[in-house]
């Protein structure tokens, strides 16, 4: 894979799943005795990726403390927030501001991974570098969602995305990113969607395709259902 880098996004304060989340960060939250946030690691290493950046904020001593407890094949470093939580893009470019690659592949860290979507990730990137695109979004089907109550993100036709009505396809929480797109939007603390938005405007948000199931921790009681099923 020609990229090098991938983000993690661990900042939120992942409230849907309180009271789990009042003493322990979402990313720390287990399945079959392992993390959200080793879940993702193991995916981003099972790609090649040697070099992770990832944005703490909410009870961030204990993502430090976990991080060194582990031992894990890739580099990981930590950026933090700072002194307010910086959403979504905010996070993305700070982080961003901390390397000198132009593209980076980012992870939300509460889809439950799986070396399925390696081969997706993979062809992902290589319709990314073949297209000259700046920003891809793997995507799937809501009717293969395990939290069947999911709502669309998008629609989804001949690779680009937009934002009607009937929207059938979720962002699984993975997708390609050139840092040119950062010129966009030039506030601190900004969501991730304002870019995605703007790139729909130009016709130029792509998505590629998963056919995996796709299983999100989207509130306590879909973990819950998680703990018991999976």
């Amino acid at each position: 894979m020609k990229i090098k880098t991938a983000l993690i996004l661990c900042a939120g304060l992942g409230k849907r799943l309180n009271p789990l989340t009042l003493k322990k960060p979402k990313p720390l939250l287990e399945l079959n005795n392992c993390t959200l946030l080793e879940n993702t690691i193991n995916l981003i290493e099972g790609l090649g990726i040697r070099n992770i950046f990832l944005n703490t904020f909410y009870l961030k001593d204990q993502i430090k403390s976990y991080l060194n407890s582990k031992n894990f094949t890739a580099s990981v470093r930590i950026i933090d927030d700072g002194d307010e939580l910086l959403d979504t893009g905010g996070g993305i470019k700070n982080m961003i501001s901390y390397s000198d690659d132009r593209d980076f592949l980012i992870f939300n860290s509460d889809t439950i991974w799986n070396l399925n979507y390696i081969n997706y990730i993979e062809q992902m990137s290589n319709f990314y570098y073949k297209n000259n695109i700046n920003n891809i979004l793997l995507v799937v089907n809501k009717k293969i969602s395990f939290d069947e109550n999911l709502k669309g993100d998008f629609n989804f036709e001949k690779n680009l995305l937009t934002r009607k009505q009937n929207k059938e396809y979720i962002f699984t929480g993975c997708q390609i990113f050139n840092k040119d797109l950062l010129s966009i939007n030039n506030k601190k603390t900004f969501s991730i969607n304002e870019i995605w938005n703007e790139s729909i405007k130009r016709n130029s948000l792509y998505g590629f395709e998963c056919k995996s199931k796709f299983f999100h921790v989207t509130d306590l009681k879909i973990y819950n259902r998680l703990l018991k099923s999976y």
